[in-house]
């Protein structure tokens, strides 16, 4: 067990602190630190941490892990994303009906930016649901629409 929580740990590290597009760049980055693995116990590894890819600025993909919530960061500091890129994945419209926002975006930016939203524990925001291009946001009851504007400006700007 000791063998399995080193590696995972290790994954955790390169993922967080590296660009990772594929599972055979992971496993090569694996082996530059003595870390022998099979394809198959490396997917296993990566489900049980809830690792995902999402889209790069530059049409590629790249893995995070649930919960760090720096993913724009991490795209900014390996270069995969401009210092204006948030306009690109953020949101390209925004209409209330009520305490619901719907939020448009570029088609496949949907599942990012609900990610981000779901994982900034805002208080304005019970939850989010997305598809390809749009987000479905709830809003707490009592936020007014301005509020919720300028919470999801942070998302824009």
């Amino acid at each position: 067990m000791k063998k399995k929580k080193s590696r995972v740990q290790l994954i955790v590290e390169l993922i967080n602190g590296n660009c990772i597009s594929s599972q055979s760049e992971l496993c090569e980055m694996l082996l530059e630190n003595d870390v022998e693995v099979t394809q198959a116990t490396l997917s296993r590894d990566l489900k049980t941490l809830r690792a995902t890819k999402v889209p790069t600025e530059n049409g590629g993909y790249m893995y995070i892990i649930p919960d760090s919530n720096e993913i724009h960061n991490k795209m900014l500091e390996h270069g995969q994303a401009s210092s204006t890129a948030a306009h690109h994945v953020g949101p390209t419209s925004i209409e209330f009906s009520g305490n619901f926002a719907v939020i448009k975006t570029r088609n496949g930016y949907a599942t990012g930016l609900a990610y981000d939203i779901d994982m900034s524990h805002s208080h304005e925001i019970l939850g989010t649901i997305a598809g390809a291009d749009t987000v479905f946001a709830i809003l707490r009851e009592g936020v007014t629409h301005d509020e919720a504007k300028a919470f999801f400006a942070r998302f824009i700007s």
